[in-house]
């Protein structure tokens, strides 16, 4: 029985690491500088084996999530003819920007048990980081923030996104937006057979910015008050710059 045991234990490994992600990203680093409008992610990779292709469909995952942040979701109600902000929920944290590729239909490619476990759809992630329970139907301002974040184009489900060929290369592109907010963006690519993880692979992409865009944001944090008389000059000289210019327009 214990040899028996001691192979089986030789063996499961083997088995669970039968195939692996090899990945290839067009580039690890975003430069958001005073002219950027967003940038697209070449996501591309290999399917590594030890052995010949198993049976059962593979399927492709790719998520990128940007660096969590808090946020404040508010009901609004109207009163008095108008509609105003009332009670609301602060979530802890809450990835900036989500996107989740597939190589098919989600409920295909990864199956509910497995989506719970490795937290890869959109509603899983966010309840998975902040799950409010002490206001009373604290699930519905979970939906309300994504559905806001979904209309601004900030979590994005992208089924039949992932090309794969042969069952051993695939690919994807994935726009980031121009909004973006600075940190680690984390890179997730799972492997699936038949809904099942069977491999995964996490990497990240760096956002910072750079030149004038840095130097700006670095004066608002450090030298406010610099920052704010900065400010207030360049607005006063480009109100009399364009006053000026309509001035000799008229004459």
């Amino acid at each position: 029985m214990r040899t028996l045991f001691a192979l089986l234990l030789l063996i499961l490994p083997t088995a669970i690491t039968a195939e692996e992600v090899v990945l290839g990203l067009s580039q690890d680093e975003v430069a958001i500088t005073t002219s950027f409008d967003g940038s697209e992610i070449f996501v591309f990779g290999a399917v590594k084996r030890e052995t010949t292709i198993p049976e059962g469909d593979l399927g492709v995952i790719v998520t990128i999530s940007g660096p969590p942040l808090p946020v404040t979701v508010r009901r609004k109600e109207r009163r008095f003819g108008i509609w105003v902000n009332t009670e609301g929920v602060d979530i802890e944290a809450a990835p900036s920007y989500y996107a989740v590729a597939t190589s098919g239909p989600f409920d295909e490619v990864l199956s509910i048990r497995d989506n719970l476990q490795y937290k890869v759809s959109v509603p899983s992630m966010i309840e998975a980081i902040s799950a409010p329970t002490e206001v009373i139907d604290a699930s519905s301002y979970v939906n309300a923030l994504l559905r806001i974040r979904e209309r601004a184009g900030s979590f994005l489900l992208l089924e039949g996104a992932v090309v794969v060929d042969e069952q051993t290369l695939f690919r994807t592109r994935i726009q980031l937006p121009s909004a973006l907010t600075e940190g680690a963006y984390a890179t997730r690519i799972f492997l699936t057979r038949d809904g099942v993880v069977i491999s995964d692979y996490e990497t990240s992409i760096d956002v910072r910015k750079v030149g004038l865009e840095r130097w700006l944001f670095s004066l608002s944090r450090e030298q406010p008050m610099v920052y704010g008389l900065m400010s207030l000059a360049i607005a006063i000289f480009a109100g009399w710059g364009a006053s000026a210019a309509f001035s000799l327009l008229r004459n």
